[in-house]
């Protein structure tokens, strides 16, 4: 145990010291080791694999923002169920679009309509396990909407995003693993 505390306390003082070096460079995954996101893939709603009717390629993404749920379409009449957070009233949206690309410890800048509303955010994140978009993030058409993990795994399940479909980090990383850019999101409203 005094070993594992040793490593632990030396990897923590290497990341922390490179943080500020590291402003305008992507996150380092090494750190993810510190991070508090759920790794069993339960989260707040357990992920599982359920039975799912529709006429649906397998690898298609349908969102149900009332049910707060997301299903990744596969094959044999089977989905894999994720629970999401989902946009507050007045910012729910529904529509079809595609992963047009994918990142992984993504950066944040807020819009500028969102800066309006809270003009305490910062102007920019760099990624990393206090950055809002967690720990991969979906890029939906040419939307400002993703889907992605958080660093507020407590709001899964709730409507308080600005539009954007929060999850789990694990269950984000099981996600961004399996899709491909090109996969269809159908947003059910």
């Amino acid at each position: 145990m005094t070993r594992l505390l040793t490593v632990i306390l030396t990897a923590a003082t290497l990341l922390g010291g490179t943080s500020l070096a590291m402003a305008d460079a992507e996150y380092n995954p090494l750190a993810d080791l510190f991070s508090f996101t759920n790794r069993s893939g339960t989260g707040p709603i357990p992920r599982t694999t359920v039975g799912f009717q529709g006429n649906y390629a397998p690898g298609t993404i349908i969102i149900d923002t009332k049910e707060r749920r997301l299903y990744l379409v596969q094959e044999g009449g089977r989905a894999l169920r994720y629970g999401i957070g989902v946009g507050r009233d007045g910012f729910r949206w529904g529509g079809v679009h595609r992963i047009t690309a994918k990142k992984e410890w993504p950066s944040w800048t807020p819009p500028a309509q969102m800066l309006r509303r809270r003009p305490d955010l910062p102007r920019h994140m760099v990624g990393g396990p206090d950055n809002p978009l967690g720990a991969r993030a979906m890029y939906l058409g040419s939307t400002l909407y993703r889907i992605h993990g958080s660093n507020e795994p407590e709001t899964i399940g709730q409507a308080v995003s600005s539009g954007c479909f929060r999850m789990v980090n694990d269950d984000v990383i099981d996600l961004y693993d399996r899709v491909r850019v090109g996969a269809t999101v159908i947003v059910k409203n």
